[in-house]
C-alpha cells in the first residue's frame, strides 16, 4: 500500500503531538508528581510512535519507543522528572522534530540515528532502577491508561481478548468478520493458503467514536500488517473505506503465518483503534456469493484452524444444513441495519471542525476578490446615468444586495482564514526554559491574549519576528540574576507576550521588567561604527537612538554568543513585519524595562482603503493607516529645517506632496487650500497633499509582479470597477 497520501495528514498530526509532548513536559518539570500530566504525555508519545510505526519511519519509532519506555518508569513512579532527565528528554523531541523536518522536505526520515540520545535515555533508565524493558506500558495501573495506551494493555481487555474466543459462532455484534460472504476464488484462495500452512483469520476492528478522518485510520489498520500477511475481502469494500462509507468497525478476511496476538498487537498499535476481534475465519464448502456479489445460500464448514483438509471435501456440505441459512439472513439484516444506520448518521452533528489546505482557502479567496471586482464593476456602471437611468430602483437596489452579499461572503471566508496567534506562541515557553540554562538567569514567561486571531498568510511568518524580540528581551534585556537582586528587584526576570485587536489591526507587545535601552551604550556603539556622526548625536532624541536598533548589523552585545551579538535580529524584524504591512514601534524606561509593540493587519488580502486622485490617476491609501483628512489654506504651510510641515492642533506634522515622491508635474494653478491626507505608523504622523479625494472603496490587493523597480512605494494594486488599475501606497515607506 502507498502511505504517501496520507504523508501531509501524518505531517500534522505529528505537529500536535510534538508540541502537546513540549508543553507537558515543560508543565511537567514544574509539577513532578501531576498525575494528569504524565498520563498526557505517555497517551501522545505511545499515539506518535504508533503512527512512526505504521508510515514506516523505523528510526522516529524506535526513539520515540525508548522515550515511552522513559515516560512510563515515570507513570509507574519508579522516577522522578529531574533536570537532567528533562534536559535529555526535550532532546528526544528537538530529535523527533529533525526527522520530522526531514520528512516534510525529503519524504523519508532520513539517515540519523540518534545513537547518543538513545543511550542517555537508556542509562537514565538503568541509573533510575527502571531496567528499559519493553514490559513498563503493562504495569501500568489498567485506570490510567489511554483507550490507545498500549497493545499489552489492550490484551487485559476481556471484550478484546482472544485467547478464550470461541472458534465458532461468537458474538455476532463484535465478530462481524464472521458475516462476510466469499465467492469461489476466494474459498480457492483461502483453501490453497491453509494446505500451505498458513491461517485464514476474520479480523474486526473498532474504531474509537471520537476519530475523525476513519478512512485514514482504516488505511492505517490495513499496513500495519500489509507486509505480514494477504487481504483476501474486506467489508466494507476498500473503495467504500477511503470514501468512509462507513460507520466505526470494518471487517476482512487476512491470510498470514502469524499468530492472532501478533496480528491484533500491530493493529493496537495504531492510534484511535478502540477494540479489535480476531479468530479463525469459517470457510465455507463452497461460495457463499456469486461473482457478481449476489448472496448463494450453502453450508458453513468448520473454522479453518480445526479442520482445514475437510474444508475442501464433499462430507462437509451435508454436516448442518440448517446453519446456512442463519448467517446468510443475519448479514442481509446486519447490511440493512448499517444502510438505517448510515442514513440516520448523517442527522448527527460530529467533529465540529476540518483540516482545510491552504491553497484551497487561496483558491476562495481568489474566487471571492473577483466577485468584489465585479461587484465594483456594477456600482461603477449604476453610478453613470448614461448606462443606467435613474429610475431604475430595481436594479438599484440587486445592486445593493449584492454589496450586501459580498461583504458577508468576505467576511466568512476572512473568518475561515483565521487562526489563532497561539498556533504560534505555544513554543516559546519551551525557548525561554532553554535560554533561562543557557544564560544562566532565572526568567518566566507570562503570555496573554493566545486566542487572538490572525490571517493564516500572517501567522506563517509571524513566529521568527516574535522569537527575535523574545530572544532580545531574555539576552540584553533582563539583567542577571546577582544584579536584580542588588536593585531590590525579583530574582526572576519576567518577559511578557501580549496579544489583542485594535480595529482592523492586532497589536503583539513584548515587554520585559529589565533595566531597559541604556541610550547611553546605544550612542557610543552608533559614534565606534560610524552610524552616526558628533554633530549628529547632539540632536538626537532618546527615540531616535532606540531606532538606531533596527538598523542592520547593530548590535550593543560585547560578544558574539549563539543567542545575540552578531547584528541580525532587530533590522530583520522590521523587514518581515513590514513584509507583511505592520509596524513596529519600541519604547523603554531605564531601570524599569522595555516595550516593543507590532502593528499587523487582520488580513493581507483584502482591504478597505481611500482612493485618491493625483493628476487624473487613481490611487488606493490603507484606511487602517489614515488618521484623517484635512483642508489645510495654502498659507499655513511653514518650513522647519528646510521640510515643509504644518500645525495641527498644536502637533507639528511634516508634509509630503504626492507630485513630488511620483515625479509628476506640478498643478500650473496651486488651490488655496490643500487636501491632505494624515497618516500615523506607532507615534509618527504625516500628512500627504493629494489633488481629489473619491472615497472609500473595498479593494482587491494583487501583486505588483517582477517588474515595478520602485515598488517600495506601492504595496500592490488594485482593480477598480471600471476596469483601472489603482497603486496602492505603502504607508510604511511614507511615513
Amino acid at each position: 500500500m502507498d502511505t504517501s497520501q496520507y504523508l501531509d495528514l501524518f505531517i500534522d498530526e505529528t505537529k500536535e503531538h510534538l508540541q502537546s509532548l513540549n508543553e507537558h513536559v515543560l508543565a511537567l518539570e514544574k509539577d513532578p508528581d501531576d498525575a494528569d500530566t504524565v498520563n498526557e504525555i505517555f497517551r501522545a508519545a505511545h499515539t506518535l510512535k504508533g503512527m512512526a510505526g505504521t508510515m514506516g519511519f523505523a528510526r522516529m519509532q524506535r526513539l520515540t519507543h525508548d522515550l515511552e519506555n522513559v515516560f512510563s518508569e515515570i507513570r509507574n513512579g519508579n522516577m522522578k522528572a529531574s533536570p537532567k532527565l528533562v534536559d535529555v528528554l526535550f532532546r528526544g523531541l528537538d530529535a523527533l522534530e529533525g526527522y520530522l523536518s526531514v520528512i516534510s522536505s525529503e519524504g523519508n526520515e532520513g539517515t540519523e540515528d540518534n545513537e547518543d540520545i538513545i543511550n542517555d535515555l537508556n542509562a537514565i533508565m538503568t541509573e533510575g532502577g527502571g531496567g528499559g524493558g519493553d514490559e513498563a506500558p503493562a504495569a501500568a495501573p489498567a485506570e490510567e491508561a489511554a483507550p490507545e495506551a498500549a497493545p499489552e494493555a489492550a490484551e487485559e481487555a476481556p471484550a478484546a481478548s482472544t485467547e478464550e474466543a470461541p472458534k465458532a459462532g461468537g458474538d455476532p455484534d463484535k465478530e462481524r468478520f464472521r458475516e462476510i460472504r466469499v465467492n469461489e476464488s476466494e474459498v480457492t484462495a483461502m483453501n490453497d493458503a491453509i494446505k500451505e500452512g498458513k491461517h485464514v483469520y476474520g479480523i474486526t476492528v473498532f474504531l474509537q467514536s471520537s476519530c475523525v478522518l476513519k478512512s485514514a485510520r482504516a488505511f492505517l489498520v490495513f499496513k500495519s500488517v500489509d507486509e505480514k500477511g494477504e487481504l483476501v475481502k474486506s467489508v466494507p469494500t476498500t473503495e467504500q473505506i477511503e470514501d468512509e462509507e462507513f460507520e466505526f468497525d470494518f471487517s476482512w478476511i487476512l491470510v498470514t503465518g502469524e499468530s492472532k496476538d501478533e496480528i491484533k498487537n500491530m493493529i493496537m498499535n495504531v492510534s484511535e483503534v478502540d477494540s479489535v476481534y480476531i479468530d479463525d475465519f469459517p470457510i465455507p464448502a463452497s461460495a457463499t456469493e456469486n461473482e457478481d456479489g449476489d448472496p448463494i445460500d450453502v453450508v458453513a464448514a468448520p473454522a479453518a484452524g480445526d479442520a482445514a483438509p475437510a474444508a475442501s471435501t464433499a462430507p462437509a456440505a451435508s454436516t448442518a444444513p440448517a446453519a446456512s441459512t442463519a448467517p446468510a439472513a443475519k448479514m442481509a439484516d446486519s447490511t440493512a441495519d448499517k444502510k438505517k444506520s448510515s442514513n440516520a448518521s448523517k442527522g448527527k452533528v460530529g467533529s465540529r471542525s476540518v483540516r482545510v489546505d491552504i491553497d484551497k482557502l487561496d483558491e476562495l479567496m481568489n474566487l471571492v476578490s473577483e466577485l468584489i471586482i465585479a461587484k465594483n464593476g456594477l456600482v461603477a456602471a449604476s453610478s453613470n446615468g448614461d448606462a443606467v437611468s435613474n429610475d431604475n430602483q430595481a436594479f438599484n437596489d440587486q445592486i445593493e444586495y449584492l454589496e450586501r452579499i459580498t461583504t458577508n461572503l468576505h467576511e466568512s471566508v476572512m473568518k475561515v482564514r483565521m487562526v489563532p496567534i497561539e498556533s504560534v506562541v505555544n513554543r516559546f515557553p519551551r525557548m525561554i526554559r532553554d535560554l533561562s540554562r543557557k544564560l544562566g538567569k532565572k526568567m518566566e514567561l507570562y503570555m496573554t491574549g493566545e486566542e487572538t486571531e490572525l490571517d493564516r498568510t500572517v501567522i506563517d511568518e509571524i513566529g521568527d519576528p516574535l522569537m527575535h524580540l523574545l530572544r532580545n528581551s531574555a539576552d540584553h534585556g533582563l539583567e542577571s540574576n546577582e544584579e536584580r537582586v542588588k536593585l531590590g528587584k525579583d530574582e526572576v526576570g519576567s518577559i511578557f507576550l501580549d496579544a489583542f485587536q485594535d480595529g482592523n489591526n492586532v497589536v503583539i507587545e513584548v515587554r520585559d521588567d529589565g533595566g531597559g535601552i541604556n541610550i547611553d551604550k546605544v550612542r557610543q556603539k552608533a559614534l565606534e561604527k560610524g552610524t552616526i556622526t558628533e554633530k549628529q548625536a547632539e540632536t538626537m532624541s532618546d527615540k531616535d537612538y532606540i531606532d538606531l536598533l533596527f538598523q542592520p548589523s547593530f548590535s550593543t552585545a560585547e560578544k558574539i554568543t549563539d543567542v545575540s551579538g552578531r547584528g541580525v535580529g532587530l533590522d530583520v524584524v522590521r523587514t518581515k513585519i513590514e513584509a507583511l504591512g505592520g509596524s513596529i514601534s519600541a519604547k523603554s524606561v531605564q531601570g524599569e524595562g522595555s516595550t516593543f509593540s507590532i502593528q499587523l493587519p487582520l488580513t493581507l488580502a483584502i482591504i478597505q482603503a481611500l482612493m485618491v486622485e493625483v493628476m487624473n490617476e487613481k490611487y488606493a491609501i490603507p484606511l487602517s493607516n489614515i488618521q484623517g483628512i484635512e483642508d489645510i489654506p495654502k498659507n499655513e504651510i511653514r518650513y522647519v529645517q528646510n521640510k515643509e510641515v504644518i500645525n495641527l492642533r498644536g502637533s507639528v506634522i511634516p508634509i509630503i506632496r504626492s507630485h513630488e515622491i511620483l515625479e509628476l508635474e506640478e498643478l500650473e494653478e496651486q488651490p488655496e487650500n490643500y487636501v491632505v491626507v494624515i497618516m500615523q505608523k506607532g507615534d509618527q504622523r504625516v500628512g500627504m497633499i493629494v489633488d481629489n479625494l473619491i472615497g472609500q472603496q473595498e479593494t482587491v490587493i494583487k501583486s505588483l509582479g517582477r517588474h515595478i523597480t520602485n515598488e517600495k512605494l506601492f504595496s500592490g494594486a488594485t482593480i477598480l470597477g471600471d476596469g483601472e488599475v489603482a497603486l496602492i501606497f505603502d504607508t510604511n515607506t511614507l511615513i
